[in-house]
């Protein structure tokens, strides 16, 4: 059985590798690098900085993009890469993998002796190619996932997630859980240390995941002695996991760049840390010779006897020879600090980077597991005998290309589906630390079955005195249809509203003499948020505190929490057609976003129709919470 798991795996990702190839050529076929630039997908134009001798055959450039620097973008550390010229030949493309990255650097590899002439003429650009490389780890991770299952009938941990064998547990250990912990989180410490092969925290909305997950890892590496994988499908959640193990004291090694910078984590890089390592200077007097030897055979570059042909060979071997040896002494120094470290962290595909590839571990944590693609998961779970899964599979799910894929299976999360298969191994986190009662209710009744309680310092808090902390306003027979934009959709009416009702909100706080609140703007719809952010921008009642209100998609503000959050639904048709508004575990991330004060407007004639919406209405009614939009319209 656990053969055709597999088979079936490979499939769906097959089919949604085709389908994401098909969007990044759509994306960026016959596209100029300005539109490519405005997609993310390149820096245009760059200028290159600097040039080392690599790793064994490799060149390492340093590049830096000279303008739009506050362009966002896709570019990721081992991500590949092609260098081109404005000059649009098709031979002035060089390609290469990202080695390290910063905001408006990154130093790519390259596999030459040295750079093509055509890189000294025009104007040069890095376009990013598609990812065939993170795929190729997948297939790879599932082969030999296949493989070992049908040749190792005894893998406990393969048989556990994918066959339905019971997972076990042992008996209680004498070990200290410190009090900050609540009964809960001790509880899910407790089940991660007892466990033999699986162990499951399901952590929602504000109920210190993370703080649990770090007190286990913790206890894990002090008292049993172990070296452990840290992954998550995010740079972000890598980053913050990160940042909390090293402030605990222990030793952790960050593989990859990490896509926020603080002091903890540049000096928890694997960068860093051989920067800082004794061989360092060897490293560096190799690539200085090496580079000397390279100037040398470029003294013959214009001329072409025999005799200087073979003099400008043998000078670049012997850069090869010392690139080599470069990388013997870098290897070296890597598996000295890889033996020292207790902790690696790393994104999902990252765990399987040509630097830690290699290595094995006890334990490793898959953190916000919910939305990492499955076949993302067997690249870390091979390398270990235990997994400890966290995450909510009642918010975002994984971002999936092929609706056909999507539909087969490859949407259901391991998460999933081993929550489902081994319900003895879960701990629910209980107790929640972000939201007033009121606010956390409805969600509670929907997804968590009514088990969730907001912890007493929480519980009662309000934006101020009197106020209400949660509000649904009904556009109901107020005309403020929605109208298409492209792919997207736009309700303009129902955003001036919510700028009116944020604004009055503004001026009841500055009566009250109350601090300025955290704001989040949140829509599904991508041109309703860039309508709302318009709105913002242009309102001069608003000017003093735009660096406190934040406008976005759903999926930007997933982790995060703000005071107050409105939420504009947008829709408001006569078909009762919610779209995008049908996903409920998105809805789940946009209402538990907020702290004090969370207000939903839409339109109860089309929301009705969806049980979700229609049961949402009811509970803000039994609150005292429902409103007409007609009661504001003299604001």
């Amino acid at each position: 059985m656990p053969k055709e798991y597999f088979k079936n795996l490979q499939d769906l990702l097959d089919t949604e590798r085709k389908e994401d190839l098909q969007s990044y050529l759509k994306l960026t076929e016959n596209t100029s690098p300005a539109d490519r630039r405005a997609l993310g997908l390149t820096w245009y134009p760059i200028a290159i900085r600097n040039t080392e001798v690599g790793r064994g055959d490799y060149l390492t450039v340093e590049l830096e993009r000279t303008t739009h620097q506050d362009f966002s973008h896709q570019f990721r550390f081992g991500a590949a890469v092609v260098l081109f010229s404005n000059h649009d030949a098709k031979e002035n493309r060089l390609e290469g993998i990202i080695n390290h990255q910063s905001s408006s650097r990154m130093k790519i590899s390259f596999r030459v002796d040295e750079l093509p002439d055509w890189t000294r003429d025009g104007k040069l650009g890095v376009d990013l190619l598609f990812d065939n490389n993170s795929y190729d780890e997948m297939q790879r991770a599932l082969k030999q996932a296949s493989n070992l299952a049908e040749n190792d009938a005894d893998n406990k941990l393969i048989r556990i997630l994918t066959a339905g064998d019971k997972p076990s547990f042992r008996g209680e250990e004498k070990f200290v859980i410190p009090n900050t912990l609540n009964d809960s989180q001790q509880l899910a410490v407790n089940k991660i240390i007892a466990a033999d092969h699986l162990a499951i925290v399901h952590g929602p909305p504000g109920t210190g995941k993370t703080t649990t997950l770090v007190h286990a890892i913790k206890s894990l590496v002090k008292h049993h002695d172990q070296k452990m994988l840290v992954v998550a499908p995010s740079n972000t959640a890598v980053d913050l996991l990160t940042e909390k193990l090293a402030a605990e004291g222990l030793k952790v090694i960050r593989v990859g760049n990490p896509a926020r910078v603080s002091e903890k984590l540049v000096a928890a890089t694997l960068d860093h840390q051989m920067a800082d390592h004794p061989e360092m200077k060897t490293i560096k007097a190799l690539k200085k010779q090496a580079s000397e030897y390279k100037n040398m055979a470029h003294k013959y570059k214009r001329s072409f006897g025999k005799a200087e042909r073979d003099q400008r060979k043998a000078l670049f071997d012997e850069a090869h020879k010392i690139g080599r040896e470069v990388e013997k002494t870098e290897q070296y120094m890597m598996d000295n600090l890889f033996n020292k470290a207790q902790i690696i962290t790393a994104t999902l595909v990252g765990a399987n980077h040509y630097t830690v590839r290699n290595l094995k571990y006890n334990t490793i944590v898959i953190d916000e597991a919910g939305q990492a693609l499955e076949p993302a998961c067997w690249i870390p779970i091979l390398k270990a005998q235990k997994i400890i899964l966290a995450g909510d599979h009642f918010q975002l799910s994984p971002t999936i290309k092929s609706n056909e894929a999507a539909r087969n299976g490859l949407s259901n999360t391991l998460l999933e589906k081993v929550v489902n298969l081994h319900p003895e191994a879960v701990v629910l986190l209980n107790t929640q630390y972000r939201m007033n009662t009121a606010i956390m209710g409805y969600s509670s009744q929907v997804f968590y079955k009514d088990a969730l309680k907001a912890h007493q310092s929480v519980a009662d808090r309000l934006l101020f005195s009197g106020d209400e902390p949660i509000q649904f306003i009904d556009t109901a027979g107020c005309s403020y249809d929605e109208k298409s934009d492209g792919t997207s959709t736009t309700n303009p009416d129902e955003a001036g509203f919510l700028v009116k009702h944020l604004i009055h909100l503004v001026a009841d706080l500055g009566s009250k003499n109350e601090s300025f609140p955290s704001i989040a703007i949140i829509s599904p719809y991508k041109q309703q948020v860039q309508l709302l952010n318009t709105l913002i921008e242009e309102s001069e009642a608003l000017i003093p505190y735009r660096d406190k209100i934040a406008v976005n998609t759903i999926d930007s503000f997933q982790g995060q929490e703000r005071d107050v959050v409105y939420i504009s639904l947008t829709r408001s048709n006569s078909d009762g057609n919610i779209g995008f508004l049908s996903d409920t575990r998105r809805m789940n991330v946009a209402m538990t976003r907020a702290k004090k004060k969370l207000v939903v407007i839409g339109d109860s004639a089309t929301l009705s129709k969806s049980a979700f919406y229609a049961d949402f209405i009811r509970y803000a009614e039994q609150l005292d919470a429902y409103h007409s939009a007609w009661q504001f319209m003299d604001l």
